[in-house]
């Protein structure tokens, strides 16, 4: 089928562009016994060959690009479903990103009093606005043409989409940890996303990314969508998703739980212990966090209190000391550093746990306990100077 070449592309009639559910696609085979693919208008049971020349564009084709992840949503009962389960006020500005040529776009048009879309594709913008007047709703309708990861959102209240599969983890990162409030987020995922945005501490599909969106919001699975339900089909099924964000979160600087979520589940089903005693590990934590830790006035009083003992970094009792001297510490200052690190793991009961394994709370007490022990995750230096160079091109 289309799948299997990426070159393939898709030509869908200008003049069909206002009833695209009734589009199907088949295959037949010519006397050479080559396959060809077409696009089969059932209300005048018309075919539309594809077509790999330029005449396509003289003769009013549209080329759908699934480099681009344009797969139309054709079915009407998910389109609705979309719609219904967004719980649209007839007040609301909701932003679509991706709208493509406009399906979903039409209904929203109905339902409240903006739609804000945001397309990178100049051809469906054209396609968008003219559905749009056709319906006599172009009135509601304000069209962005620009990538979506690299603009400021205007105010919305709702965020509504079929959005390309390619931009998913960065786009939902955008929403949740972005600057704009919004109500909800009623958008199609890959149905694999899906289940990792959903995941929950235990399942198999647990990672990082479920971690940190659930930081700030919640979600809620909605329906899956078959990937017959698209035009043209993709090679996987999908899912519809609902994030909202929660109306309070943990008082932690992002920036040190993300770096520290990424320590963690680089190999999530290790054992924090096994992790956080690897000799890169140590160097890497010791670099970040060393001067606040020889700074430190207690330092040497740590030995003394007995809060640690002998630790083996990498689990065969070599000693790394002459890798120290990049970061100009002393042996006695990396071993010290080492120990604190196991300290904190085997006092709050975190050595031998998983971080498959452990919830958002756990995970902010071992973050804050880190924290407090003068061990950080995060280069709060390079994090400044990022922000400063923002807030002076701004």
């Amino acid at each position: 089928m289309l799948s299997r070449s990426k070159s393939l592309s898709v030509y869908v009639s200008r003049l069909s562009l206002g009833r695209h559910h009734l589009l199907q696609l088949f295959h037949s085979k010519s006397s050479s016994g080559r396959r060809r693919h077409y696009l089969r208008d059932d209300e005048n049971n018309d075919k539309i060959r594809f077509q790999k020349t330029k005449e396509h564009q003289e003769e009013g084709y549209i080329r759908l690009l699934k480099s681009r992840g344009q797969h139309i949503l054709t079915n009407p009962r998910v389109l609705d479903t979309i719609v219904r389960k967004s719980v649209i006020k007839p007040n609301d500005t909701v932003l679509e990103i991706g709208p493509g040529t406009g399906n979903l776009t039409l209904r929203l048009l109905q339902a409240c009093e903006k739609v804000i879309a945001v397309e990178i594709d100049k051809r469906m913008v054209e396609i968008l606005r003219s559905r749009a007047a056709e319906s006599g709703l172009e009135d509601r309708l304000t069209v962005i043409c620009r990538d979506a990861l690299k603009i400021e959102f205007p105010r919305f209240d709702l965020v509504v989409a079929n959005i390309p599969y390619g931009i998913s983890s960065p786009l939902v990162a955008k929403l949740v940890f972005g600057m704009n409030q919004f109500r909800s987020a009623t958008l199609l995922f890959q149905k694999e996303f899906a289940r990792r945005l959903l995941a929950n501490p235990g399942d198999s599909e647990f990672n990082r990314l479920a971690v940190n969106v659930k930081l700030v919001a919640n979600v809620e699975f909605i329906m899956d969508v078959s990937k017959r339900d698209f035009l043209p089909c993709p090679k996987v099924d999908s899912s519809v998703v609902k994030i909202w964000p929660k109306a309070q979160v943990p008082d932690v600087d992002l920036h040190e739980w993300w770096a520290f979520t990424r320590m963690c589940f680089g190999k999530k089903n290790k054992t924090l212990g096994a992790t956080f005693k690897q000799k890169k590990k140590v160097m890497e934590l010791y670099h970040l966090s060393g001067k606040s830790f020889c700074n430190d006035e207690n330092i040497g009083s740590w030995r003394q209190k007995g809060k640690f003992s002998h630790v083996e970094v990498d689990g065969d009792g070599a000693s790394d000391e002459g890798g120290c001297s990049s970061f100009s510490c002393s042996g006695v200052e990396m071993s010290l550093f080492r120990e604190k690190i196991v300290w904190v793991l085997q006092s709050n009961g975190f050595e031998d746990k998983r971080p498959s394994k452990l919830s958002n709370e756990e995970l902010l007490h071992l973050l804050s306990s880190f924290n407090q022990a003068g061990i950080c995750f995060n280069d709060h230096k390079r994090t400044r100077d990022a922000n400063n160079a923002i807030l002076a091109t701004s």
